[in-house]
């Protein structure tokens, strides 16, 4: 990972960890950070646990990026931090957004979890914050583990003590389940015992969403909200679908991240190719450059989600990583600022279908053939001061569970 970003890189347990650590030795407590309203909630609620107001950006309807003529002036004057989401591997516009923090005095974080293959502006994601954090879960495949990256190398020593201090003890169960779950995931996978796999787990606690967003809570988080920065308070939303996600690695786990890191070109060449292919058809919005990224989900944009979800689930492709409804409308005002123009996100988060492009023709076909038709486009904003009723979405997957990936029997996990 430094020989890719040219940079200082700490491994960390997971990307949410290092989100943490990150958000903690840069921004004072109380500080306000601009971040994308379609995201995974538990990286809403990491901003919570380290003490900061997550302030809601408008997006580009097409990709999610954030749209920064959008975000009114007064926004920009009172933000501590930017983190960026670069969904599915799309990027936000970072080279815009360095210049933004560094002309406001404020550090950029940039979260390229789903895109550890991503370029803009000639540089990698991850090249242009002051930090940024990786999932090897993703592209890597390796279930486990993250990358913290550093733009000033002077840092890494008090930025891996800070790591030190917040992991929690190895544990040898922890180890044994994480090397068995391969081995079991393949043989219910050949004995197509999908749905007695994913009861059992549920009963072991390993799937927490009955939807796509997990239960919010508020009560609970207002209090610990009121404690925060306080990981521990926090740890019931930050640990969903990933318990270990602090957990010290063992060497069962760090064998894997470097066997999964030795095929991760490979990984992005089919990633790239695939993405190519569903950029193609008529659901996708291709980039303005043309520009084709190794993306971690191709993002197709359907009219009836829930609809073209079926058709995959009939090929057993499973559809995961939906951000439905935007995080101000899951979550309110009392815990973040909402967008001044949601429209877009919420057309984004309703019709996003964002499909895994190492099956990209196998889903490009059962689409084709269930006649799923491509969303219209969004109407233009409303005028300032127009408010806008929250749409309800409802798009759960209708088979397999909800949840599930299309690699392996996991939930989506950061």
């Amino acid at each position: 990972m430094r020989d890719r970003l040219g940079r200082e890189c700490v491994y960390v347990p997971s990307c949410r960890f290092g989100l943490f650590v990150a958000l903690r030795h840069w921004c004072p407590p109380g500080g306000r950070v601009l971040m994308s309203p379609v995201n995974d909630d538990v990286i809403f609620f990491v901003v919570l646990a380290a003490g900061l107001r997550p302030v809601q950006a408008p997006l580009n309807p097409f990709d999610a990026s954030i749209d920064i003529d959008a975000v009114p002036d007064e926004t920009w004057g009172s933000l501590s931090a930017v983190l960026t989401t670069n969904l599915y591997g799309n990027p936000d516009p970072a080279p815009e957004l360095r210049e933004r923090c560094d002309a406001l005095g404020i550090p950029l974080f940039e979260d390229g979890a789903h895109a550890i293959g991503s370029e803009v502006g000639g540089r990698p994601v991850g090249a242009w914050g002051d930090a940024s954090v990786f999932s090897l879960s993703k592209h890597a495949g390796a279930q486990t583990g993250g990358i913290l990256a550093l733009a000033d190398p002077d840092r890494s020593t008090a930025v891996r003590e800070a790591c030190s201090e917040l992991l929690a003890p190895r544990r040898m169960a922890s180890e044994l389940t994480y090397a068995i779950r391969p081995y079991a995931e393949a043989a219910v996978r050949r004995l197509g015992l999908r749905r007695a796999a994913w009861a059992t787990m549920g009963l072991l606690g390993l799937t927490e969403r009955e939807g796509i967003r997990m239960p919010l809570r508020p009560d609970a988080l207002a209090g610990a909200v009121r404690s925060a920065p306080d990981l521990g308070a926090h740890d019931p939303w930050v640990r969903v679908d990933m318990h270990d996600y602090r957990l010290e690695p063992g060497p069962v786990r760090l064998r894997r991240v470097h066997r999964s890191l030795g095929r991760l070109d490979d990984v992005l060449r089919a990633s790239r190719a695939g993405t190519e292919l569903l950029l193609s058809t008529p659901w996708a919005r291709p980039p303005a450059d043309g520009t084709v990224q190794p993306l971690f989900r191709v993002p197709l944009l359907v009219a009836d989600r829930d609809a073209a979800i079926a058709a995959l689930a009939r090929r057993r492709i499973v559809v995961g990583y939906l951000y439905d409804p935007p995080l101000d409308d899951y979550a309110g005002a009392a815990f973040t600022d909402p967008s001044p123009a949601p429209g877009n996100a919420r057309w984004f988060a309703r019709h996003a279908l964002p499909v895994d492009p190492l099956r990209a023709r196998e889903a490009a076909e059962a689409l084709e053939r269930s006649g799923a038709r491509p969303a219209e486009p969004p109407e233009p904003p409303e005028p300032p001061g127009v408010s806008e009723a929250p749409e309800v979405s409802a798009s759960q997957p209708l088979e397999p569970p909800k949840g599930a990936t299309a690699r392996g029997l996991g939930p989506p996990r950061g």
